[in-house]
């Protein structure tokens, strides 16, 4: 009698410590979908960070000023522009663009933005957009579509753009 309780306790508690492995993997499986959701909590936020990255630098573009423009990109950045067939890879080069571009008074409007967070410190923002233009001489309202790509880094806390191609929507054959 005294070896059936001792079989019958022995396997009580193998099956105890089954059920509490049994748990402990659940309760971690649960902590891992908690995890999971924080970090798409997480990336989620970052991507509205980044996108309102584009809303920062459209804002620039209204002061006018080629140089507040210049200083949202990386001292190291390449600009593809729209609207020249140069590239520009250096902060003085990027400021002579916008010196001209912004003569037009252009206004971007996002028409559809796919933003991708690789890292805490790096993240792409490509789409579509519009830009709603003057013409400085005859006052000429005209609209462009372009596809686009930021590339951001975060430099001594702040996003920079180290990237930016732009380039017109081709029509659709």
């Amino acid at each position: 009698m005294n070896r059936t309780i001792r079989t019958r306790t022995a396997v009580a508690a193998g099956a105890v410590a089954l059920v509490a492995a049994a748990l402990g993997a659940f309760t971690a499986g649960v902590g891992v979908a908690r995890g999971d959701d924080e970090q798409d909590r997480r990336n989620k936020a970052a991507q509205r960070e980044v996108a309102a990255l584009f809303d920062q630098w459209n804002a620039t573009l209204q002061s006018g000023d080629p140089e507040k423009v210049a200083a949202r990109y990386a001292a190291d950045a390449v600009l593809l522009p729209t609207a020249s067939p140069r590239i520009r890879t250096n902060r003085a080069e990027i400021a002579d663009y916008f010196e001209h571009f912004l003569q037009k008074k252009p206004y971007g409007e996002r028409l559809r933005s796919v933003v991708t967070v690789l890292d805490a410190d790096s993240a792409i923002d490509a789409g579509l957009y519009r830009f709603h233009l003057t013409d400085p001489g005859t006052g000429a309202a005209e609209q462009v579509d372009a596809r686009y790509s930021y590339e951001y880094e975060k430099r001594g806390g702040r996003w920079l753009i180290v990237n930016h191609h732009s380039s017109v929507l081709p029509a659709e054959s």
